[in-house]
């Protein structure tokens, strides 16, 4: 069986998160320590206590995403043999480390710097991210354009669904223009700015620094980047990607698209299932997906 391991993004984190992971597989238990001691505080503690508002930092947000995906596939211990892996958004660097291409270590300890600087630009420029519903890619774009670059595509999850990001007051604009072009429903996601834009230019510097100081590995499968869809095992090209990922667009539907062609034929989401499976399921209804997390 060909199994595909799906890591999702930023916004699904909630108090509780990985509690139940924790008390059920010693596996797990030992990479939650780990990760307590890389980053010098447990957020093991906050991710099955709270509060709420600690969580929701962008710091330790996606450190607590991070863990919890990666782990929830990673208690499959032997079992854990993906013929292929993506990661949605920042899930892209914990796919790397499903694939062994960075260790667990410098995987989380990247994650928790590039939050930092991801927080650096959101506090610049105030922006957002906000998936529009119902309406076809090609009508988003040209709205966008019309707007200049300070609105942008940033995230294309699946057919009817696309997230666009920008300055607030140019995506306010477009929103308006959306709406009165038909978009079904406008949804604003849960993180602080712009990510996928030309606002995180600055990430994009840091990880150009960054990335060629950490070990990349040959991969144990193949992996499908955000900014091409296409299944590689060329390292280079992973760290390529992985510094551009930030604001080019997220190429959500070529991926999966992508990954049925190279022959998927079982798909693990390793987040919630109404976050990664939902949107899968509306690029294929025949696709089988199942989830990893326990609840």
């Amino acid at each position: 069986m060909n199994r595909a391991y799906l890591f999702p993004g930023q916004g699904f984190q909630y108090v509780g998160m990985g509690e139940k992971l924790y008390e059920q597989s010693s596996i797990a238990r030992e990479y939650f320590e780990h990760a307590n001691h890389l980053l010098g505080y447990r957020i093991s503690d906050i991710m099955f206590k709270g509060p709420e508002e600690a969580l929701s930092e962008t710091r330790i947000t996606q450190n607590a995403i991070f863990i919890l995906s990666l782990v929830s596939a990673l208690k499959e211990g032997k079992n854990f043999q993906p013929a292929m892996v993506a990661g949605h958004s920042l899930g892209e660097t914990t796919a790397l480390v499903a694939a062994g291409v960075l260790s667990f270590e410098d995987g989380l300890l990247l994650m928790d710097e590039r939050a930092i600087e991801m927080e650096k630009a959101f506090h610049a420029v105030p922006a957002k991210m906000v998936a529009v519903l119902g309406l076809d890619d090609a009508v988003i774009e040209s709205i966008c354009k019309e707007l200049g670059d300070l609105v942008v595509p940033a995230n294309y999850n699946c057919p009817g669904q696309l997230v666009i990001a920008g300055r607030e007051r140019e995506v306010e604009k477009a929103l308006l223009l959306l709406g009165k072009a038909g978009a079904k429903r406008i949804v604003e996601l849960k993180v602080g700015g712009a990510v996928h834009s030309p606002l995180m230019k600055p990430v994009v510097e840091y990880l150009g620094m960054k990335l060629p100081t950490i070990r990349f590995n040959e991969p144990c499968c193949p992996v499908y980047p955000n900014i091409s869809g296409i299944a590689t095992t060329d390292v280079a090209e992973m760290r390529r990607c992985l510094t551009l990922q930030q604001i080019q667009p997220l190429l959500w539907t070529t991926t999966i698209r992508n990954m049925l062609l190279d022959g998927a034929n079982k798909f693990v989401d390793c987040g919630p299932p109404h976050v990664i499976s939902g949107m899968v399921r509306r690029i294929s209804r025949e696709i089988n997906i199942n989830s990893a997390v326990l609840h």
